[in-house]
């Protein structure tokens, strides 16, 4: 990377949020919307977007809640984090953008709304590129435990459901983030420069009620907000994803580990293919810039 091609950034209103994104290409290109993770931010796309934009795509690459320019329209919103919540956002933002159907792309929290939106509302997605596979969370069996070695990987989302968690994540975000990046992406070698542009996003004032929010609900330490129950419990199904799907995992990844993504193909009932990315971790379109957006042009070409 060259230099940082994010602009003067975009706001709109959409559903319960004020949402600061960035667009890259032609209006009149065929809409994708990137989405980013935790602890990262939308300079994970930083080349993704303009690979897509030189190919004729409308790009547009959205804050999730609670990071970076995103904020609650209202004070007394819940700071709600559960999946419903951000995939709700995700229909919600294309909707304010007068996008009816996009390509759906993410990874991490980002790649988790874009699966909730293509099982919940089919008929907005036009294909969907997601990292690590299915990622819609079956919270019921969230007391079941992992392998070892990857609860090991997992222990930001325990440290979170204490006290402690909470008060260490407000005065530490930044350090959190970055040794989750280390840990998230073994074999990427960014620089300090890198991080430090990511980084004001973790100071987002809705950030840390939003995260804590987000893994607690997930294993079962924090209901849901009433607002969201309605798709909680049609999630609770594991409903299947019917759109044309890439599939991607890195091969070096230190949060999920690779798979050949048979595991998971009862989940997908349309085209899937399923890629391994040699050499690269969690963090795949900002370390593995290329091989993302191929998958976006490659389910492009799906339908």
């Amino acid at each position: 990377m060259n230099q940082d091609p994010f602009g003067k950034p975009s706001q709109v209103e959409a559903g319960v949020l004020n949402v600061g994104y960035h667009e890259f290409g032609s209006p009149e290109g065929r809409p994708v919307v990137l989405l980013h993770g935790f602890p990262y931010d939308i300079r994970s796309y930083v080349d993704v977007g303009p690979l897509l934009a030189n190919r004729g795509f409308r790009v547009v690459v959205p804050h999730l809640r609670g990071h970076g320019l995103t904020s609650f329209l209202d004070s007394a919103t819940p700071r709600s984090g559960q999946q419903a919540a951000i995939g709700r956002d995700l229909v919600d933002l294309m909707d304010a953008l007068g996008i009816e159907k996009a390509i759906l792309a993410g990874y991490d929290w980002g790649g988790r709304a874009a699966c909730v939106a293509a099982a919940l509302w089919p008929e907005r997605c036009a294909g969907l590129v997601s990292v690590n596979g299915y990622l819609i969370q079956d919270i019921a069996r969230s007391q079941v435990p992992a392998p070892a070695r990857v609860e090991r990987g997992f222990w930001y989302q325990f440290y979170f459901q204490t006290d402690r968690g909470r008060a260490g994540l407000a005065a530490h975000r930044r350090d959190i983030a970055e040794i989750m990046w280390h840990d998230n992406s073994p074999t990427w070698k960014f620089s300090k420069e890198t991080f430090e542009r990511s980084a004001p996003s973790f100071d987002n004032p809705d950030y840390v009620d939003v995260v804590i929010h987000s893994y607690r609900h997930r294993l079962g330490g924090a209901p849901g907000f009433d607002e969201y129950a309605d798709l909680e419990g049609r999630l609770a199904a594991q409903p299947p994803i019917t759109v044309p799907t890439v599939t991607l995992d890195g091969d070096s990844d230190g949060v999920v580990r690779a798979t050949d993504g048979t595991a998971s193909a009862g989940k997908f009932t349309a085209r899937r293919v399923h890629r391994i990315v040699k050499g690269v971790g969690h963090n795949l379109p900002q370390e593995a810039p290329a091989a993302f957006a191929d998958a976006v042009v490659e389910v492009a070409s799906f339908g």
